[in-house]
């Protein structure tokens, strides 16, 4: 097991400390390395994302999305039929399973659609108005004058 220490990352940055915390439960977590279902992660635009799961034999109402504390989970469970059925050969996996997606802050789910198969779900990243970029004046103290990226604004 690999251990990383973060100290330096903490000395030189304010609020990365839950970027780094998610780095060192990353790094200490036990997680099997599951392939199935498959999935495909897109970047469809600048700040829109999908997720593609291939969830062949399940039905729509047999998947459930979740989403909670920056944290998307897709989970199916399929329903027992009725009758046994005789499979000379099963190679279509019909197993119930659970894929988590760690989501970055201000990542929204804005629909999810079932086609032929495929599980698609869509992101979409906000940045609140907040957080934007904006531009600071700066005043002096001298003549009440303020300045802004070159330019200058005489008050009075």
């Amino acid at each position: 097991m690999r251990t990383f220490d973060f100290t330096p990352l903490y000395r030189t940055t304010v609020g990365f400390d839950r970027f780094a915390d998610l780095f060192s439960e990353l790094a200490s977590r036990e997680v099997p390395n599951s392939s199935y279902p498959p999935f495909n992660i897109e970047k469809t635009s600048e700040e829109t994302y999908r997720i593609s799961i291939a969830a062949a034999g399940f039905s729509g109402k047999e998947i459930d999305i979740e989403f909670r504390q920056n944290q998307l989970i897709v989970s199916a469970r399929k329903e027992q039929s009725a009758s046994q059925r005789t499979f000379l050969h099963q190679g279509i996996a019909q197993r119930g399973f659970i894929k988590k997606f760690q989501l970055a802050d201000h990542v929204r789910v804005t629909g999810a659609s079932f086609v032929d198969g495929l599980l698609h779900i869509n992101l979409q990243h906000e940045l609140p108005e907040a957080l934007r970029p904006r531009k600071i004046a700066i005043s002096s103290a001298s003549n009440g004058a303020r300045t802004s990226k070159g330019a200058v604004e005489i008050e009075g």
